[in-house]
């Protein structure tokens, strides 16, 4: 294609790159005298990709701002299908991972700028990754790739329940096919920026099924465990953006900008707010990592307790109880990382607070701080809904450490606790929970035969996002860490049989 003219205006002069559907190439602009970009869409695409290749055209053209690559033109009907865009100079955002904490703010908050412009438009990336943006000689990021953009108003040319987009990026929602908005973006940028300051990913795995579920249910190793002198604030304002709840995100790519340029400014004064008013006060990327809700009817126990925590820079305790209703009722207001539950308070007592939690505030880790160290609290407590179970008599650091495994996704178990669970005193849990039902059997006996999650959900006429969700039961029971592993495991134990898989 170098030194062709196409319309006899455009002339090729450079190669740039593929893509899945397009090839790029730099050309002049002979009729303004101008270098521009042409994507030329490769022959024999499906209809769906093309009509996602001119949705692009479609959306970006709704756009003009200096962080986001212009479109000049469509050529639809030529014999080669073909864009006119910005030809941009510069160096890709990957180039810049990892960077110091002052780039990772100077070129994320301009990332945000650029998609709040967007949001505002009713257009939606859906595609942010580094390889997606530029960073120009003057250092100004130049958002590229728009070629999965959807506006509001346009006709889904994607089925439901399809997974589009980079795994490593995607949002729990786009992981599992759901409905997005524009929060979904704020998560892909969350990964960048994770990417950017410790020059990792939070997720990741070889097998993408895998990868999915970390995605949909396992929460990210908090930034500062992999790198301690990234700023506490700067994590606050990752993390946010990470929350696996949109609801729970940032509610704008507007107020997240905002964030990351104060997210390096100084620390509050020693007269600052108390901890009861700090949540009303603080803005988001203020709030120390882990937002903590204390109960326990013991005052001196509680106040102790709650100083020792506020001195540390990862918690904020945001909510204090001393009975159980005002647990209750300050968990669902609040909904806290971490609930530390007393289990013996005047009126309901935590073994009444926990199912509730479980069922109204799912997300909720909820780690149980008592002095009841008797084997039927342990089990009643575990079956209730708790996430841990530690004693009143624990040391600081084993608090503390307890605290941060809870958030991570583990079952904590204290000194003088995990014996009792060692010795077999949950072997009479009713229902076996390591038991596997028969959709998660089913779905593992076709893993093991070697077929993918698209494969399996047709073949059983489920959609996607069922396939992937019984997984991820199935890999929690049986302690696997991706679906291979889950299969192989579930041959081990019996759960399937060989003469099965040799069936299918």
């Amino acid at each position: 294609m170098i030194g062709r003219k196409l319309l006899n205006r455009y002339e090729i002069t450079a190669h740039l790159g593929d893509g899945s559907t397009a090839t790029v190439y730099k050309a002049r602009d002979l009729r303004l005298s101008r270098d521009v970009a042409l994507k030329i869409l490769l022959p024999h695409v499906r209809d769906t990709t093309r009509r996602r290749f001119f949705q692009e055209a479609t959306a970006a053209a709704q756009l003009n701002h200096p962080g986001i690559m212009a479109i000049y033109n469509i050529e639809e009907n030529h014999e080669q299908p073909f864009l006119v865009v910005e030809y941009v100079e510069g160096r890709p955002l990957s180039d810049f991972i990892p960077s110091p904490p002052e780039s990772v703010v100077e070129l994320g908050a301009q990332i945000a700028q650029a998609l709040s412009y967007a949001h505002e438009r009713g257009i939606i990336h859906r595609d942010i990754k580094p390889a997606n943006i530029k960073v120009t000689p003057e250092r100004t990021i130049k958002i590229m790739d728009l070629g999965l953009a959807l506006p509001r108003e346009a006709t889904r040319v994607t089925a439901d329940g399809m997974v589009i987009g980079t795994p490593a990026y995607l949002s729990p929602e786009q992981a599992q096919g759901a409905v997005l908005d524009f929060r979904t973006d704020i998560y892909s940028l969350g990964v960048v920026l994770y990417e950017m300051a410790t020059g990792q990913l939070p997720f990741d795995a070889d097998d993408i099924s895998a990868l999915l579920l970390q995605q949909v249910r396992q929460p990210p190793p908090p930034p500062r465990l992999i790198l301690p002198s990234l700023p506490v604030n700067l994590e606050s304002v990752i993390l946010k953006a990470l929350e696996k709840s949109p609801a729970r995100r940032f509610q704008s790519c507007r107020s997240m900008a905002e964030a990351l340029q104060d997210a390096l400014k100084a620390p509050l004064p020693s007269d600052a707010p108390t901890a009861r008013s700090r949540p009303e006060r603080l803005s988001a990327l203020q709030r120390p990592s882990l937002r903590l809700v204390l109960a326990d009817d013991h005052t001196i126990m509680r106040r102790t307790l709650v100083g020792f925590l506020e001195d540390r820079p990862e918690f904020a305790v945001i909510g204090e109880a001393a009975d159980g209703e005002t647990a209750l009722r300050q968990t669902l207001t609040l909904l806290p990382d971490v609930l530390l539950l007393d289990l013996n308070m005047p009126g309901k007592s935590g073994l009444d607070v926990l199912p509730v939690i479980r069922q109204k505030a799912p997300e909720v880790k909820v780690l149980v701080l008592t002095g009841r160290e008797e084997e039927r609290y342990i089990v009643q407590a575990l079956r209730a809904g708790a996430h841990g179970y530690i004693l009143k008599s624990t040391d600081e650091n084993e608090l503390i450490d307890a605290i941060k495994k809870v958030v991570q996704g583990h079952l904590v178990l204290g000194s003088g606790v995990a014996e009792r669970i060692v010795s077999g005193l949950l072997a009479d849990h009713e229902g076996q929970p390591t038991a596997l039902s028969d959709l998660e059997r089913t779905i593992l006996l076709h893993v093991a035969a070697g077929q993918e999650n698209d494969v399996i959900a047709r073949q059983l006429r489920l959609g996607i996002p069922i396939v992937i969700e019984t997984l991820a039961s199935a890999m929690n029971k049986l302690g696997a860490k991706d679906r291979i592993g889950a299969a192989l495991e579930a041959l081990k134990r019996g759960d399937i049989q060989l003469e099965e898989l040799h069936q299918l």
